[in-house]
């Protein structure tokens, strides 16, 4: 057992876990001048080629954690080679009430329903202006994106809850709000329609509803990077659940190919609650929400390689879902993998999680 395990077993585990992750991430971001400093000696990880970017390492920190781009430099110093930040909408929403956040320690699993909760895309637009504006004044210049900062960024967005899911024009127009906001400042952009926390947000998977979605958002994209003055366009990914049946995670697949997307994250959290050691009754107090952690690894596993049967080389895979292990970070990468990420195995890990990850992938 890890100091960490123990600290979490006898002190986060007995807050609660919204609670824990706002202290947990305060604390992360206070010790991020002495965690650059580890970094510059340490370093983890091996230089990765995708999406056109050089990023530091294969591992990632999933959306979710980061919501509102307060904390990209801190999780990279720990040794995430790049991080997603959101998912953010168009305008700023609360989210779902609370308690909102749940532990399944059995499992090692998270069950949530946060909502999207976040700042909205004006506000995080101009946090990400500061950011980069503070590196220039230090010397590194990450408005360059020929040559992309130590931590890559990656920024998901997904739809205001407030937008009708029936109403294409205006949901277009929502998505294109943040798009047009926040792509100069991504290193690439990932569009979420497959959070089970958003009322009809998962309708828009089908490709029928799809397809126009990502095509206005690439056109959003280019435009927006066009007037900030990049010489590169920003990659666009789709992130997809993994309750999608076979046969539609391949016609997403198909689609993605027939409309030039960039890449595909596979996968979010999922609704099902079969095989868990968790008691039943604990898991039914819990409620809605999505299902993150070790008991997503199976399916995750199972769309990647469905996907990567699909595609092949021609478009970047992330690998994202129950990864806690060395060997379950091997099997993405086996299974056709270009990226992974996590998010769960680090609540339960600890901060040292992902230097250990990358160190057993040598």
């Amino acid at each position: 057992m890890t100091p960490y395990s123990l600290l979490f077993d006898h002190g986060f585990a007995r807050i609660d876990p919204e609670v824990a992750h706002h202290l947990g991430f305060r604390g992360l971001r206070a010790a991020a001048p002495v965690l650059k400093g580890i970094d510059r000696v340490v370093g983890a990880g091996q230089p990765v080629e995708a999406l056109g970017l050089t990023f530091p390492n294969v591992l990632g920190m999933a959306a979710g954690f980061d919501k509102n781009a307060v904390g990209i430099d801190a999780l990279g110093a720990l040794g995430f080679g790049h991080v997603e930040i959101g998912t953010v909408t168009g305008e700023g929403q609360p989210g779902n009430p609370t308690p909102r956040l749940f532990r399944l320690t059995d499992d090692r699993a998270v069950v949530n329903r946060m909502g999207f909760n976040n700042d909205g895309a004006e506000v995080v637009a101009q946090r990400l202006a500061r950011r980069a504006a503070a590196q220039v004044r230090a010397g590194r210049d990450d408005s360059d994106h020929e040559s992309p900062p130590r931590t890559i960024l990656g920024t998901n967005i997904g739809k205001t809850k407030v937008v009708p899911d029936d109403d294409q024009a205006a949901v277009e127009a929502d998505y294109e709000k943040s798009a047009r906001l926040l792509a100069p400042h991504a290193d690439y952009l990932v569009v979420n329609v497959s959070s089970p926390n958003t009322p009809g947000l998962r309708n828009l998977q089908s490709v029928e509803k799809l397809q126009p979605l990502l095509e206005h958002v690439r056109r959003t994209a280019d435009e927006a990077a066009d007037l900030a003055g990049r010489s590169t366009r920003v990659p666009l990914l789709v992130k997809i659940a993994p309750d999608l049946a076979d046969e539609d995670v391949l016609a997403v697949a198909d689609m993605a190919l027939a409309i030039g997307l960039d890449g595909i994250v596979a996968t979010n959290t999922t609704t099902s609650r079969e095989g868990l050691r968790s008691p039943s009754r604990e898991v039914d107090a819990i409620g809605a929400g999505g299902l993150s952690g070790r008991p997503l690894a199976s399916r995750s596993l199972e769309v990647l390689r469905m996907l990567k049967q699909r595609v092949g080389a021609d478009l970047t895979l992330v690998g994202v879902g129950g990864i806690t292990t060395v060997q379950d970070a091997q099997d993405r990468l086996d299974a056709g993998a270009d990226l992974l990420q996590g998010y769960t195995a680090f609540i339960y890990e600890g901060p040292l999680w992902p230097r250990r990850v990358l160190r057993g992938l040598g």
